[in-house]
């Protein structure tokens, strides 16, 4: 039988009865639906809940009913597993998920008869080295971020490409993003616009304190290292806005393109052009 993930975000209004009607949708087509365990209880569907570390190890597809952050937490979870994500759009702009509340059971009937595509996307690995020792890791679909904390205070990030030494960026951060991220905190820091059919990385430094520091895009087999010469301990390492680290001066941030992909389901035919162009004029 084939087992659908569901993963809803349980703040988005009406979510429990279109949770309902996708629950009843695919199971009424043969389909086996499992929930994140907390997300059940919350939902009251218990008797649907698996453990997440042992719901990736279950499903065929993720189903996600969100908006993009839905997705991205998702796409953490289960590209190890190389599944396959199928988003439902509960939120605003929508880059990465592909079907809308209006089309949900026209789009699904195109699912359930293999009428789809399927996206490749890159995404990022980090570690946080302090001292030579790695002390965490990170997977990113969009970006990885170094920023200053809630003091206006600029922060120094000296910063390798392949070893090859690229700028010391005195700003309020620095954003490694993929093509994905492009549209993403790069775009609002006034990095620009990448096709995300494209490998490669993307640097762009936040309100640099010079005019000459602009966005660079760098080979996808370059390995960027970012060290910390800031003197105050106020410095996050972010992962897709959702993930957090406090860094400390002198530390060492190693980012590199993963051999981890997010797999998107396409339904509809459109490009990429066609999404930028709705989705930016919204």
């Amino acid at each position: 039988m084939f087992t659908v993930g569901l993963y809803p975000n349980v703040y988005k209004k009406n979510l429990m009865k279109i949770a309902g009607g996708l629950i009843n949708w695919f199971e009424n087509r043969d389909y086996s639906v499992m929930l994140p365990q907390e997300v059940a209880d919350s939902l009251y569907l218990s008797h649907l809940s698996a453990d997440k570390d042992e719901l990736v190890k279950k499903i065929d597809v993720a189903v996600t009913l969100g908006g993009d952050g839905t997705l991205l937490s998702v796409a953490r979870q289960v590209a190890p597993y190389e599944i396959p994500i199928l988003g439902i759009n509960l939120g605003h702009v929508g880059f990465l998920t592909e079907i809308e509340i209006s089309d949900l059971y026209t789009d699904l009937e195109r699912f359930n008869r293999k009428d789809y595509s399927i996206d490749i996307r890159m995404m990022l690995e980090a570690e946080v080295v302090r001292n030579g020792e790695v002390l965490e890791s990170f997977l990113a679909l969009n970006d990885v971020v170094v920023t200053k904390g809630p003091f206006a205070r600029l922060i120094r990030l000296k910063t390798y490409a392949n070893e090859d030494y690229v700028d010391t960026y005195h700003a309020d951060g620095l954003i490694i993003a993929t093509p994905t991220g492009s549209t993403a905190y790069s775009l609002s820091a006034g990095g620009p616009i990448i096709n995300p059919d494209m490998d490669l990385l993307l640097l762009t430094p936040i309100c640099p304190h010079t005019l000459r520091s602009r966005s660079i895009v760098v080979s996808k087999d370059d390995i960027i290292k970012v060290k910390l010469l800031a003197e105050h301990p106020e410095i996050m390492l972010t992962v897709d806005g959702q993930q957090g680290y406090e860094l400390l001066p002198g530390d060492q941030i190693i980012v590199r393109k993963s051999s981890f992909s997010t797999r998107l389901i396409r339904i509809k035919k459109r490009s990429f052009y066609d999404v930028l162009r709705k989705k930016l004029s919204e």
